[in-house]
């Protein structure tokens, strides 16, 4: 059988998509989408990606009208907790280390809910 190999992108619809792609290069490392072909995109490190539908009542997004949610893999959770922080965006960080790691909670400047997570490492 034939399986995807990986997630090729991730599109949603924004009120100002040029200001809010600046928002996530400035604040979390992502490059925009490259102005031709010829130039390489945003290249993501290797790491365990999980899809997982949740059921349509689920309250895991925070904000019930929002349908999808963003988990970042990043390597040091409270390096970019502070980082944020530093730059006035709130951060909701949770207390609890799970054996898959440990996570954090923000929204983009439009509401979009974002988590991070600093995977356990073996």
């Amino acid at each position: 059988m034939e399986a995807v190999t990986g997630i090729g992108g991730l599109f949603f619809r924004s009120k100002s998509p040029e200001k809010l792609a600046g928002w996530y290069e400035k604040n979390l490392g992502i490059s925009p989408v490259p102005d031709s072909y010829d130039k390489a995109g945003w290249q993501q490190q290797a790491g365990t990606t999980v899809f997982a539908p949740f059921k349509n009542n689920s309250d895991y997004f925070g904000d019930d009208s929002k349908s999808w949610m963003i988990n970042f893999r990043v390597n040091n959770l409270d390096a970019m907790v502070a980082q944020l922080e530093g730059a006035g965006i709130p951060v909701s960080v949770d207390s609890t280390i799970y054996p898959n790691g440990r996570f954090a909670r923000l929204c983009d400047p439009e509401g979009n809910p974002i988590e991070l997570w600093e995977p356990n490492t073996p």
